[in-house]
């Protein structure tokens, strides 16, 4: 491949943010009835800030995450901070959210809501999930949608999920398998890698 799979993502992300109808992850769906489609209650929706929802799930991990209030909980590929507004109900104000995103704007945009909202028990990280801003035996819970396929080193991030879970931390994860392989054209095609 000829091209950063890194930068194509955040250029991807990044425009949706600036033109959410000339994306090809967003489609003619609004975002709350993808959101919908892929596992998320109305019940859960009306809880957040609906300019978190960009409807770019597949499903959703917090109905397996198990969260306790106080936990602190880690989000890989935050975006504009749904999972980590809905895990910060959860967890309540003895818990932490912490999204990680290696977008700069999806970071503005989900500090931004926190601030406006009053949403004090989450923080919005920069980093690849390849390489989580912190520290060892951290987090109880790492959660993920669908972000883990767009990495390069799948295998790197489960190291780094692991060495941020605390002994008998947990995971939950909703991401996009493939069964067969992606023809060569399609691998090497920069379009595909946001999806």
């Amino acid at each position: 491949m000829s091209f950063d799979i890194h930068e194509r993502v955040r250029q991807d992300y990044q425009q949706i943010l600036m033109d959410p109808a000339g994306s090809i992850l967003t489609g003619d769906a609004d975002a709350e009835t993808v959101s919908s489609s892929v596992g998320y209650t109305p019940e859960e929706l009306a809880l957040v800030p609906a300019e978190a929802n960009l409807g770019l799930g597949c499903g959703n991990p917090l109905r397996a995450a198990g969260l306790q209030p106080g936990e602190v909980v880690i989000d890989l590929g935050s975006g504009a901070g749904l999972d980590v507004f809905l895990s910060a109900v959860q967890v309540g104000r003895r818990g932490k959210a912490i999204g990680v995103d290696m977008t700069p704007e999806m970071l503005a945009a989900a500090r931004r809501i926190a601030r406006e909202n009053r949403i004090r028990n989450v923080e919005f990280r920069l980093g690849e999930i390849e390489n989580l801003p912190a520290a060892d035996n951290f987090a109880d819970v790492c959660i993920s949608n669908c972000v883990i396929n767009l990495s390069p080193n799948k295998a790197r991030v489960y190291r780094e999920i692991f060495r941020v879970l605390k002994p008998g931390g947990r995971i939950s994860i909703c991401d996009i398998i493939i069964r067969k392989q992606i023809p060569k054209e399609l691998q090497d095609d920069p379009n595909m890698h946001s999806c």
